[in-house]
């Protein structure tokens, strides 16, 4: 049940809050906060707000129109589970106070989603269920300067630590690619995973399982039960918060970087989403190819055919593209197929219940900002439902035993994120409707993203003195 502004500072009074913690998100997806004294907050705040300075945050306003202001939600009221005074936890929109709700504001962004799929009649509600993997890491080091560069990453758990003196070094490491999913002690994790599935549920989350996932080093997966798309984007948020803040607890620390190790499985986010109307699900057919409603294959068009534009929201990083390699098990081409884990779209066949039809979408990484992503997902599928973009034959194979030219026939993902910008740059129009996307902010997004890409373009790699120092 959502709680209401007078309910919350019931709340706060109730269980003795001290501190009021106000959350909200930058452009590229990390959430920023400011705190106040639960005094302080009164019913006003929710309609009148906090204000801060836009200025400061990544992607958001410049100096001399910096005045902003955090309206909480009610609703994400949460009691803060790593604070060690008594601290409520409120997510926010952000507002321009001259011109009201501020475009740029990601979470405005992904409820403009929602209010534009109600507009179109097509379905009242879209689900979504993103599976974010991550690694847990002992130690992570990394440089940067004029006369050198480098990272170093260990685990207890790297298989590369299997001849190192630990005194006693007791085994029990994942070789590469069989992390998926032997029992504890190769499973080093179990207890903690758990302890972040039980904070998780304190706060509100239903999660599904957890599990350690396929890579060494303690890659790790915990699935939630699907939500509607802003309270899924605000509970992965949630998510990421306390999966770091908890392995921080125990001396380790996570990454959702989508490649952060050579030669293993890279981390994903697979993204299930579903559309229903009048409490009934849109997406399943009996008699339709794995048990998908036509709605649901131009659905799937929509995705297919804005694939490449759209991964500049679903893989936004430079480092993505280490993951989004042909050959590899992360899904690079752009087909369909049930059961298949080497397309793009995969549809699960475990339920034949009407109600667990979905697709699932594999290309995203946990990078993303999910307001953003799962956004520009439905806009995509939108715009396949309302022009009947069917999405072809299914590809019932292994996408990787195909020959060349076979492969080449296939429509692919963007080999960058340069690449991926250019296709954004070209292909938005369906993000425009219904005013959910601005010129503005796509543009935003675009720069911004551009400076990551020549940023890297700048820096020698420190394989390149492997390759070339001898010439």
């Amino acid at each position: 049940m959502e709680l209401t502004a007078r309910e919350v500072l019931k709340m706060v009074k109730e269980q003795q809050v001290e501190f009021v913690d106000l959350k909200f998100i930058d452009l590229p997806g990390l959430w920023q906060h400011m705190t106040i004294p639960a005094e302080a907050l009164t019913e006003e705040s929710f309609t009148e707000g906090v204000g801060f300075d836009g200025s400061s945050i990544r992607g958001f306003k410049s100096i001399h129109e910096s005045d902003m202001i955090l309206i909480p939600d009610p609703s994400t009221a949460v009691i803060d589970p790593f604070c060690e005074i008594p601290t409520l936890s409120l997510i926010c929109n952000v507002f321009d106070p001259v011109r009201g709700a501020y475009e740029r504001d990601p979470r405005y962004i992904a409820q403009k989603a929602e209010a534009y799929l109600k507009s179109t009649g097509i379905a009242d509600v879209s689900y979504w269920g993103p599976e974010a993997e991550f690694f847990i890491l002992d130690d992570i080091r990394f440089d940067q300067n004029q006369h050198c560069g480098y990272y170093f990453i260990d685990s207890i758990e790297g298989f590369w630590n299997s001849g190192r003196e630990e005194n006693p070094n007791l085994g029990y490491k994942p070789r590469y690619k069989e992390g998926y999913f032997p029992v504890p002690p190769t499973d080093n994790f179990q207890n903690l995973r758990s302890e972040m599935v039980t904070t998780m549920q304190r706060c509100g989350i239903v999660v599904e399982c957890h599990h350690h996932e396929v890579a060494t080093a303690g890659q790790a997966e915990i699935d939630m039960r699907f939500a509607p798309l802003t309270q899924m984007a605000d509970q992965l948020m949630l998510f990421k918060y306390i999966v770091k803040n908890v392995a921080r607890r125990h001396g380790k620390t996570v990454t959702f970087m989508p490649k952060p190790i050579f030669q293993d499985n890279g981390s994903g986010m697979h993204v299930h989403q579903s559309l229903w109307k009048e409490g009934k699900p849109l997406f399943f057919d009996p008699k339709g190819y794995a048990q998908l409603s036509e709605l649901a294959l131009y659905y799937i068009g929509g995705l297919l055919k804005h694939g490449p534009a759209l991964a500049a929201f679903c893989s936004p990083t430079t480092n993505s593209y280490k993951r989004l390699v042909p050959g590899f098990e992360a899904p690079v081409y752009l087909a369909y197929s049930q059961r298949n884990r080497s397309a793009a779209v995969r549809i699960p066949m475990y339920s034949n219940s009407p109600n667990a039809k979905r697709i699932e979408y594999r290309p995203p990484d946990p990078s993303c900002n999910p307001y953003l992503a799962f956004a520009a997902l439905l806009l995509a599928g939108i715009d396949g439902i309302k022009n009947k973009i069917y999405p072809g034959e299914p590809l019932d194979k292994d996408i990787y035993e195909l020959s060349t030219e076979e492969l080449n026939a296939l429509p692919g993902l963007p080999g960058s994120l340069e690449d991926a910008l250019e296709r954004l740059a070209s292909d938005h129009d369906f993000l425009l409707a219904g005013g959910v996307f601005t010129e503005d902010l796509i543009q935003a997004w675009i720069d911004w993203k551009r400076s990551e890409v020549n940023a890297m373009r700048l820096r020698p790699h420190p394989y390149e003195f492997a390759l070339y120092f001898d010439i």
